[in-house]
């Protein structure tokens, strides 16, 4: 049996389908040309460039299994995929921790403007560094704020997991019931429990100091022009989850007005093409979709991606 890891797979991911019987081939076809290939293969692996949607599943039907690399599969037609019987498999635990990290690498980037100076140092450091030492003078410590999680899946818990190591207190939202603690395990097998509290939607845009969200794309953003009204002054905003999650021209004004302070994007409407305001802003951190791109969780990944394609191909 054939699989296309279309976005590539860790080595020792690609080294257990391989030791299992499996011929895994590596080399990226482009989109415009995989109907016309991929039912040469018997599934195939995506992360979140490649789109599998019903025209390519119909044009493959020796497709027996679609592995999605990550959490979302909002690139995939994934009920359209499992009425015509193929096996459609994602890693969402893989990831949390990683993802987790970067928020908080943009959170502290945010907190003391390090996305700003690094920005201007280079230009202006050595001529006009008294200024700019003024300019980022106002920095905030993040322990003792309160961070709102909307989302409270695993890589929301993750997520909470730091900010509460940090000091912070944490209100979190969720469809269902949640937690009211949390473990979180330091070094030497320390296990702590501390609690964090669930609240509606609203009472965590009005009472966080930061927000960060994990939630799908759905109809509209999570976040838009009647959410941002309740937010708190001097808010800062996270999204590591999904592009369109936050309305991104409305998150533009908000930063123009002083209703958010600053704001971190990892994902973005027209991925892969953000929008020139957003790039340009000089209150917005920005990354490119990197949320799990660490080794450590591209390894998690392959495995967890490769024991479950094995399991449904070998049926």
């Amino acid at each position: 049996m054939r699989i296309l890891a279309n976005d590539g797979i860790d080595a020792t991911g690609k080294q257990l389908l391989e030791e299992a019987g499996f011929e895994v081939d590596t080399n990226h076809i482009p989109q415009e040309e995989l109907a016309g290939k991929l039912n040469s293969y018997d599934a195939i692996t995506v992360r979140s460039a490649t789109k599998v949607r019903q025209e390519l599943i119909d044009a493959s039907p020796n497709i027996k299994a679609i592995g999605r690399g990550g959490v979302g599969m909002d690139n995939i037609d994934v009920e359209y995929a499992r009425s015509k019987g193929i096996a459609v498999l994602n890693t969402p635990a893989a990831s949390s921790l990683s993802v987790a990290e970067l928020v908080f690498g943009h959170l502290l980037n945010g907190v003391r403007f390090l996305y700003d100076s690094n920005r201007n140092m280079p230009s202006k450091g050595n001529t006009n560094f008294a200024a700019l030492k003024k300019a980022y003078a106002k920095g905030v410590e993040l322990r003792g704020k309160t961070l709102g999680v909307v989302g409270f899946g695993r890589i929301g818990r993750e997520t909470a997991k730091v900010a509460l190591g940090l000091g912070m207190d944490v209100i979190y939202t969720d469809l269902f019931d949640g937690p009211k603690s949390l473990s979180l395990t330091f070094s030497g097998d320390t296990v702590v429990e501390l609690p964090v509290k669930q609240a509606s939607f609203e009472e965590v845009l009005k009472q966080s100091d930061f927000i960060t969200l994990h939630v799908p794309f759905l109809d509209k953003p999570a976040i838009g022009k009647d959410e941002f009204a309740l937010l708190k002054d001097g808010v800062g905003l996270v999204n590591a989850s999904r592009g369109g999650v936050i309305d991104e021209l409305e998150l533009v004004k908000a930063l123009e007005n002083g209703k958010v302070a600053f704001a971190a994007l990892d994902v973005f409407d027209n991925e892969p093409t953000p929008r020139i305001e957003v790039l340009s802003h000089p209150r917005i951190s920005l990354t490119p979709h990197i949320g799990a791109a660490t080794n450590e969780a591209q390894q998690r990944i392959g495995v967890e991606l490769a024991t479950l394609l094995i399991d449904a191909l070998k049926k």
